[in-house]
C-alpha cells in the first residue's frame, strides 16, 4: 500500500512536468508529449490504475491553467479550462483502458502488454481529440489515425523495453540475494552436519561410560555389605544415572539435528561444481575477514555430478579454511575435483603456497587437539579441523594424504572416496 501511494505521488508531480516537452502534430492544441511515457511506465508499477488516471488527468489540468496564468499578463481562467479538459479525458480513457485490460496481469507476456498499452494509448488519443474536434468525422481519417498508430506503437515499445530492463536487473539482484542467503543456509546445515558427527561419537562414548559405571556398581556390590563399599556403590549408579540424562539430552538434541540433515533428501544433493564455487565465494569473504590479498583457482572435471552437499561442504571447506589461515598476506588457493578412471572413485585435491607443514608434524596433524595455529594472543586453535575430516573420510571407506613432494613451501591434500558413498543414486 505505500509503495502505491509513493507511486501515485511520483506520477502526480512528474506527469504534468513532462507533459511540457511536447510537440503539436496537427498544428492545434492536441499534443504529443513525454507525460504520456512517464503515466504508461508509472502505471506498469501501479495497482489499481483507474484513480490514478483521473487524479493523474486532474492534475495535469490543473498545472497547465496555473502555466497560465503565470505566463500571461490576462487570463481567462474558464477558456483555459476548457482548453485544457480534453486532457483530463485522455489520461481517464488511458487509464481505465490499462485496467479494463488488466495489463498489469500479463508481465511476463512483454509483447502483450506492448500492444494492449498500444491499444489503450490510441483509444485515449480518439477521446481527447473527439473533445477537440467538432465532429468524429474529423478524427477518424487516416491522417490522424495512423501517426496516433505509430507514435502510439513506437512509444510503448519504448516504455516496455526499459520497463523489463529494470526488471531483469532487479530480477537478477534479487536472485543474488536469495543465492547468498541459501548459500549461508548451507554453510550453517554444514557446520550442524559437523557437529552432528562429533555430537554422534560423544553419544557412543556416553553410553559407554553409563555401561562402565553401572558394572562398576554391580561389582563392587558384589564384594560385600561395607559401609564404604555400599556407599561408593550409590556414588557409582548415581554417576551412571546422571550420565543416562546427559545422553538422553544429546540423543534430543541429534534428532533434532537429523531432522535438518537428511541422506535420503533430494534437496541435500547439489552439482559439483555449484558446491566448489560456493566454497570458493564463502572463502574469499574469509578471506577478505582476515585482511588477505588470496586468489582462488578451481578445476572441476565433473561440475554436473550430483554430490551430498554437507559432506562435500565440511570436509573441502574445512581443507579450504585452513589452507587461508595458513597463508600469512597474499597467496594462491587451489581446488579440483575429479573421477578416477574406473569411476569408482572421486578425489578432492587443496593446495596452498603458504609455509607449508613440517615433515615431523604429519603424522600428529590428525590427532585430537594437535594444532600449528594461533591467534595474536598465543592462544591455540582447537585442533579438531582436520581429527574431524579424518574421522568422516575413514566412516566413507575413504582415505586422506599429505602430498610428500619435494616442496619449499606450500601443502597439498589429497582427499579419496568411493563415488558410492557422496553421489546421489540414480
Amino acid at each position: 500500500m505505500r509503495e502505491n501511494l509513493y507511486i501515485l505521488l511520483v506520477m502526480l508531480l512528474t506527469v504534468p512536468i513532462a507533459g511540457e516537452l511536447k510537440f503539436h502534430p496537427f498544428q492545434d492544441d492536441f499534443r504529443i508529449s513525454f507525460g504520456t511515457t512517464a503515466f504508461f511506465f508509472l502505471l506498469l508499477w501501479l495497482r489499481p490504475s483507474f484513480v490514478a488516471g483521473v487524479l493523474t488527468g486532474a492534475t495535469v489540468v490543473l498545472f497547465r491553467i496555473i502555466l497560465d496564468w503565470l505566463s500571461q499578463d490576462v487570463v481567462d481562467v474558464v477558456v483555459s479550462f476548457h482548453m485544457h479538459l480534453p486532457a483530463f479525458f485522455f489520461y481517464a480513457t488511458f487509464a481505465g483502458l490499462f485496467s479494463l485490460f488488466r495489463v498489469n496481469l500479463f508481465h511476463h507476456l512483454p509483447l502483450w502488454v506492448g500492444l494492449l498499452g498500444t491499444a489503450a494509448e490510441i483509444g485515449a488519443n480518439l477521446v481527447e481529440l473527439s473533445f477537440r474536434s467538432s465532429s468524429w468525422d474529423n478524427v477518424l481519417q487516416l491522417s490522424v489515425i495512423g501517426p496516433i498508430t505509430a507514435i502510439a506503437l513506437i512509444r510503448s515499445f519504448f516504455v516496455l523495453s526499459f520497463f523489463n530492463i529494470i526488471q531483469l536487473r532487479q530480477a537478477k539482484w534479487m536472485e543474488k540475494q536469495q543465492r547468498n542467503r541459501n548459500e549461508r543456509v548451507l554453510m550453517l546445515i554444514s557446520n550442524l552436519y559437523e557437529e552432528s558427527i562429533h555430537l554422534k561419537k560423544t553419544l557412543h562414548q556416553v553410553e559407554d561410560i553409563t555401561r562402565e559405571c553401572y558394572d562398576l556398581y554391580r561389582k563392587m556390590k558384589e564384594q560385600g555389605a561395607d559401609d564404604w563399599i555400599d556407599r561408593y556403590s550409590k556414588q557409582a549408579l548415581s554417576i551412571a544415572g546422571q550420565v543416562h540424562e546427559v545422553k538422553k539430552d544429546n540423543q534430543r538434541i541429534y534428532a533434532g539435528l537429523s531432522k535438518l540433515i537428511s541422506d535420503q533428501n533430494e534437496r541435500d544433493y547439489m552439482p559439483m561444481g555449484e558446491l566448489i564455487a560456493m566454497i570458493v565465494r564463502a572463502q574469499e569473504k574469509y578471506a577478505r575477514l582476515l585482511g588477505k590479498t588470496i586468489w582462488f583457482e578451481s578445476d572441476v572435471a565433473a561440475p554436473y555430478l550430483a554430490c551430498h552437499i554437507y559432506t562435500t561442504l565440511s570436509l573441502v571447506n574445512n581443507l579450504v579454511a585452513n589452507a587461508v589461515e595458513a597463508i600469512q598476506d597474499k597467496g594462491t588457493v587451489s581446488i579440483s575435483a575429479s573421477l578416477s578412471e574406473s569411476r569408482q572413485w572421486i578425489q578432492f585435491s587443496v593446495a596452498d603456497d603458504g609455509p607449508g607443514i613440517q615433515v615431523k608434524d604429519k603424522e600428529l596433524l590428525f590427532m585430537p587437539g594437535f594444532t600449528t595455529k594461533y591467534d595474536v594472543s598465543g592462544k591455540p586453535s582447537t585442533g579438531i579441523g582436520l581429527c574431524y575430516v579424518k574421522e568422516v573420510i575413514d566412516n566413507l571407506q575413504g582415505h586422506i594424504e599429505i602430498s610428500e613432494e619435494k616442496q619449499e613451501r606450500g601443502t597439498l591434500f589429497i582427499i579419496r572416496l568411493p563415488i558410492a558413498s557422496l553421489v546421489q543414486k540414480g
